[in-house]
């Protein structure tokens, strides 16, 4: 068994060696934020767009982190070198700190946990079928470590043999709990823009260009969604994935669709060339 490593507080440390105490506010109370982005032969993947999104979270739920950019970015890089994994997931963790009254924001805890990740390119073929949930995450804007809501619903979907939820709120679209929704109707690629977390996928997706296509941000209802000619969702890890069924109603053909496949393609050039 190899050792691998985590990254505690200034602290290289084994995996096994890594803890907490149990007065963290990220234990006491779920507080906390993190950001998740991958590493492809060793780089890691737009990394300055997820150390924009955490220090703005940071700034959000009132947590200091004590490392500027350029340390953080040798933190990260310390760890590369020492697990020397070409291709992983990196999660940047935040929490509430050691609090004395497990209320009060204390001094944050920074965590960096890396591990094995390869995209499996026979998903994007498989397509997702979704479960729709009227929810709307608070703080949407922040990447919080509040998974409640989707953790919670685990049970229903392994009952409805779903493969993820899609929440909307009384009817309008927002977000997958991992993943951000694009749908496709006459040539044109729409993404909701209220109340949601902004993706660095879908940023890179909303940058992208087909000859005769439409890509802007737009909200959309689920009633939209159900007549759609195709969807999908974008995220770190799945890259974009299509949509062939939400609450056992086909999206178009029900197969992954034309459009969605161009910008997979354009998409994976683009991480491949970073």
């Amino acid at each position: 068994m190899e050792n691998k490593y985590t990254y505690v507080n200034g602290q290289i440390v084994l995996d096994q060696d890594a803890n907490l105490l149990v007065s963290d506010l990220a234990i006491q109370r779920g507080y906390g934020i993190f950001d998740f982005l991958k590493t492809v032969n060793g780089k890691a993947i737009f990394i300055e767009d997820y150390f924009n999104r955490f220090y703005n979270s940071a700034k959000e739920m009132n947590l200091e982190i004590e490392l500027n950019r350029d340390e953080l970015r040798e933190a990260v890089n310390s760890l590369l070198k020492k697990n020397n994994i070409a291709n992983s997931g990196l999660k940047i963790i935040l929490t509430g700190g050691y609090s004395e009254d497990g209320y009060q924001i204390a001094k944050p805890n920074l965590v960096i946990v890396q591990t094995h990740f390869t995209y499996d390119e026979a998903s994007f073929h498989n397509g997702l079928k979704l479960l729709s949930h009227n929810y709307q995450r608070q703080l949407p804007t922040v990447k919080t470590i509040d998974y409640l809501q989707a953790i919670r619903l685990q049970p229903i979907l392994k009952l409805k043999q779903a493969d993820d939820l899609i929440y909307h709120h009384h009817g309008q679209v927002r977000e997958c709990p991992r993943a951000n929704i694009f749908m496709v109707k006459n040539r044109e690629v729409i993404t909701p823009k209220t109340d949601i977390l902004r993706g660095i996928t879908r940023s890179k997706i909303l940058s992208l260009q087909l000859e005769g296509i439409n890509i802007e941000e737009r909200d959309f209802s689920m009633d939209d969604l159900i007549q759609a000619d195709e969807a999908f969702i974008s995220s770190s890890t799945k890259n974009i994935l299509p949509i062939i069924n939400v609450d056992g109603k086909p999206i178009g053909s029900g197969e992954p669709g034309k459009i969605t496949t161009a910008l997979n393609e354009q998409l994976v050039a683009m991480i491949n060339s970073y």
